[in-house]
């Protein structure tokens, strides 16, 4: 039933090279879909280790999310303006702290995969994140005069993949640019030789 069930799960789409990645899912989270896409892009492309400390750091009030696309209603704060290099700014900011947590255990369980999997943890940095909203949950209010409103919930799907930072390869040298006659000749004499 193990094997059967792991073929059934789905990702957006598969990693560059799945040999060098880790891949880890939740699916129908208890947690605020609009809160963990801001705080979900916020760690989007870096390091393991950066993404964790970040993570705690807003759940401590130390560090913020700036929220750049759910903001309707999000308040301002100064430090929103202290985001790391690379990162698009706003001065509307939050500290969802149940949206962190999640992560948190997320990056936690993709990290135990990457060591399974024997890839070094130091080198990891979180190439692909992605959350969807998945199935409302439904409960129910009342109100005055004896009606009754909805009372949803907005739960989300999250997934990620955790990639071997690839070195650099260095460019080889190239070869000198074989020159015409006439251009070998112009050249001479702009550079003061006679011809």
């Amino acid at each position: 039933f193990g094997a059967f069930a792991s073929a059934m799960v789905k990702y957006a789409r598969e990693p560059e090279n799945p040999a060098k990645s880790c891949k880890a899912k939740g699916s129908d989270l208890r947690v605020h879909f609009k809160n963990t896409r801001e705080a979900a892009q916020s760690i989007k492309g870096l390091p393991l280790n950066k993404a964790r400390t970040f993570l705690e750091d807003v759940i401590a009030h130390k560090r913020v999310i700036p929220f750049l696309r759910f903001c309707g209603g999000v308040g301002r704060t100064a430090q929103a303006k202290v985001v790391r290099k690379g990162m698009k700014t706003a001065p509307t900011a939050r500290w969802p702290k149940k949206s962190a947590e999640f992560l948190l255990g997320l990056l936690r369980n993709a990290e135990s995969n990457a060591e399974v999997k024997g890839l070094e943890t130091d080198n990891l940095i979180i190439s692909h994140i992605q959350v969807n909203q998945a199935q409302h949950q439904r409960r129910r209010t009342y109100r005055a005069h004896g009606r009754i409103n909805p009372f949803m919930s907005c739960p989300c799907h999250i997934e990620l993949f955790l990639s071997e930072k690839e070195e650099p390869v260095a460019k080889p040298e190239a070869e000198p640019k074989k020159l015409s006659k006439k251009r070998a000749a112009r050249a001479r004499l702009t550079n003061g030789a006679t011809a």
